[in-house]
């Protein structure tokens, strides 16, 4: 047998596949880093739409029926408003007919 036949594997010969593997991890780790992103600015305009959603009801109650909606229930009711309860948590609070209610809106925690 030859020396030459059997050659060891140097640094050399695994540098290529180490800058696969460095390179994959950092295609892999932008493409999370986005996903997320994607997901918080997904979740901040579902949050601002029920929001919005909200006192556009309260509104049109106002300008329809001269009173602001008795509880946040009527509005579920009478005009439509649909939200996912397991992640918002609406606060109404109403001082009298004629004053527009305190709306706070919360996200529940995941």
């Amino acid at each position: 047998m030859n020396k030459n036949e059997y050659k060891s594997s140097g640094a050399g010969e695994l540098l290529p596949y180490f800058a696969f593997v460095i390179v994959f991890f950092l295609v892999l780790g932008f493409v999370l880093t986005g996903l997320k992103e994607a997901r918080d600015a997904s979740d901040a305009e579902g949050f601002r739409i029920v929001e919005s959603s909200i006192q556009r009801a309260i509104i049109n109650c106002y300008a329809s029926e001269g009173k602001y909606p008795p509880d946040f229930d009527y509005l579920k009711d009478y005009y439509g408003i649909s939200i996912d309860e397991e992640k918002y948590f609406v606060d109404y609070i109403i001082f009298a007919d004629n004053i527009m209610p305190e709306i706070t809106v919360l996200r529940m925690e995941r």
